[in-house]
């Protein structure tokens, strides 16, 4: 019974993505343009359907661009240690999501942001316990590397999700 209720809340999730993507797409429609009853219906239909599922990768390479722009726009201080934190947080887990949606799909992009996550998380910890000009220099140096890798995902995606664009995390 607990399958049930989850399966038509990962549909409504899926359906709701798709349409968010739909909605914010920049016009370049893919099939039928008008078509957009049938599409949806189509779509609950069958959760699993590629559509619906590129529709949920693209939305999450989206929130993970969302928050690595928040985490890459830090201004880095003794006193950011704590926000630094909780947005690493936050893009370690909207990666976790996308690497799950993305089935091994830009594996080698994928594992190069999460070290350079890691080591950002190392670098930021350094910081807390020892504030100084090289742990803030570390920390800045570890964000240029998630930058760089963010922008080398977000790069591999844009075929697949044109709206992932490397120029918002950098």
């Amino acid at each position: 019974m607990a399958a049930r209720p989850a399966w038509w809340q990962a549909a409504a999730v899926v359906l709701g993505a798709g349409l968010l993507v739909a909605a914010c797409s920049s016009g370049s429609t893919t099939t039928s343009g008008g078509a957009s009853a049938p599409a949806t219906s189509a779509a609950a239909s069958s959760p699993a359907a590629p559509p619906s599922a590129n529709a949920a990768l693209c939305a999450d390479a989206a929130a993970l661009r969302a928050s690595l722009h928040n985490l890459t726009s830090i201004s880095v201080s003794k006193s950011a240690v704590t926000e630094i934190k909780t947005n690493l947080a936050d893009v370690q887990s909207k990666l976790n999501a996308l690497t799950a949606q993305a089935r091994g799909q830009w594996h080698a992009q994928t594992s190069a942001l999460k070290d350079s996550l890691d080591k950002l998380k190392t670098a930021t910890s350094s910081l807390a316990a020892n504030p100084g000009v090289s742990t803030v220099s570390d920390v800045v140096t570890a964000l240029g590397g998630v930058s760089t890798a963010a922008s080398n995902l977000l790069a591999a995606m844009s075929t697949d999700c044109p709206s992932a664009s490397p120029s918002a995390s950098a």
